[in-house]
């Protein structure tokens, strides 16, 4: 409920149910609920941007743990991977709808809450793990990420990366020694308005560039990154041939 009032046994006791955690230091679940926006028209208030940047380490911290437990046998570049996709903004925003907590943040005054699963929803996420720390320490804080974030099943690279070119493509470049970035470029959009398409390209120090179509920008670059993974991995074959 937008501008609850922290501490009401009625307004949170559904979120802490969700989550698994009473607090004990109502402060922090109000700070983790206060959207920066808030601050438009509540300029005293403290938002959940410390928190979230806390919640983004002890997330971290958990993910790792969890991983290097479930899959012992992989090494740190699938491990890496796995990682990724699983402190995704997608990922995160997946947890904070699970348990509603859009509906819950605190914005300024008039304004509609957040989707369930937006950028501000995947913050709060992130600031509510940091609050349970802070309340509760690191015990608090797994069994919270124990409940909210299920287990990843065994499989390959192209299984955790299946559905994500790009994020597959960051993985491998940074991997690499030196890391690298990979580089998009907007080529053209062409068509009409309502079907238009797109051209992106893609480069990789050290491995070239490729390019893709697609509907969207977003969809472009996600072809462009496809085409690249096939390259590189059409080289190494090479190279190793």
């Amino acid at each position: 409920m937008v501008g609850a009032v922290p501490g009401g046994v009625g307004e949170m006791s559904a979120l802490e149910d969700a989550i698994g955690w009473t607090f004990r230091d109502r402060a922090l679940i109000e700070t983790a609920l206060t959207a920066p926006a808030r601050k438009m028209d509540h300029p005293e208030v403290r938002d959940n941007q410390r928190l979230e940047f806390l919640g983004d380490a002890v997330f971290g911290l958990l993910s790792a743990e969890r991983l290097y437990r479930d899959f012992a046998d992989e090494g740190e570049g699938l491990l890496t991977m796995r990682r990724t996709r699983l402190a995704s903004g997608a990922a995160m925003a997946a947890a904070a709808a699970k348990i509603g907590l859009a509906r819950e943040l605190r914005v300024n005054c008039g304004a509609p809450h957040p989707a369930d699963r937006s950028k501000a929803a995947a913050d709060a996420m992130e600031a509510l793990l940091g609050a349970v720390w802070m309340d509760g320490g690191l015990e608090a804080a797994r069994a919270v990420f124990a409940r909210l974030w299920p287990r990843e099943e065994a499989g390959g690279a192209d299984d955790v990366w299946a559905d994500n070119p790009k994020g597959r493509l960051q993985c491998i470049t940074q991997a690499r020694r030196p890391p690298v970035c990979p580089k998009y470029e907007t080529l053209s959009s062409d068509g009409p308005p309502h079907a238009p398409v797109w051209r992106a390209a893609v480069e990789v120090p050290g491995a070239g560039r490729a390019t893709g179509e697609g509907r969207t920008r977003k969809a472009a670059e996600t072809a462009a990154a496809a085409a690249m993974i096939e390259k590189i991995s059409a080289g190494e074959c090479a190279d190793g041939a």
